[in-house]
Order: structure tokens, then sequence, then C-alpha cells
């Protein structure tokens, strides 16, 4: 699909950003901090809001995810909504629930495509009441 000359979910595009999401994800709920860390693009320009936290820059995400507990981690995912931009920029956005839990939570990061591969630029993390 084109979007005022913008090439929207290009097939491959799509499929490479998938794939690393995907990657973010198992890595995220088996507590895999050498992925998530890269994963997330090393710049201090890159921010994550938690749910209980706001992280600037790429150290205090990888401090955040050191010291992070590693229990009461798993959750399904309930949607996935992934959108490509041209050949380099991406958003992922999930609802998600964790185990035990009847809250529904949410997930936005925004991809950029750079010389190391996917990484997220931006993220945010909450939960609905």
């Amino acid at each position: 699909m084109n979007i005022s000359g913008l090439d929207i979910n290009l097939p491959h595009v799509h499929a490479d950003v998938m794939i690393a999401f995907e990657a973010y994800e198992a890595a995220l709920v088996s507590n895999d901090v050498s992925v998530l860390d890269e994963l997330f693009f090393n710049s201090p320009f890159t921010l994550r809001y938690g749910a209980t936290e706001n992280l600037y820059g790429y150290e205090a995400i990888k401090a955040f995810r050191a010291n992070r507990p590693s229990i009461g981690l798993a959750r399904k995912v309930l949607r996935t909504e992934v959108t490509t931009y041209g050949h380099d920029m991406a958003t992922t956005n999930i609802e998600f629930q964790r185990t035990g839990s009847t809250s529904i939570g949410r997930q936005s990061q925004t991809w950029l495509r750079t010389d190391q591969g996917w990484r997220v630029v931006s993220a945010h993390v909450s939960v609905m009441g």
C-alpha cells in the first residue's frame, strides 16, 4: 500500500520486523537480557516508558534490565499490530495479559532499521486498570 508516497507494509520489510519483534517477545518472557539489550538502539536518544519507570537513554534501559526481577514475566499476547513505513521504520503494538492477572497491558514500540538490524528506539508499556 502506498500513502502519500510512502510504502506501507511492504511484505519483505514487514516480515523482517516480525522476526525482530518475535525475538524481542521471546527474550522478554524468558528474561534474556543480552538479547533485550541488543534489540534496543544504543543511543542516548532511545527511551522506554515502563509501567513504573521512565528510562532515558540506552544505558538507563540496560541498567533497568540488569536489575529487574525475572519472575512474573509470562504473558499471553492478545493482539498484535505491526506497521512498517518505507524500508527503515516500523511500529509494533500489542495488547497482552500477564499470567494470573485480569488486567490488560499495552506495549508500543518504534523500530528503526540500523546497520546492526532492526532496533527499538522508543517503547511504552502500560496496564489498564
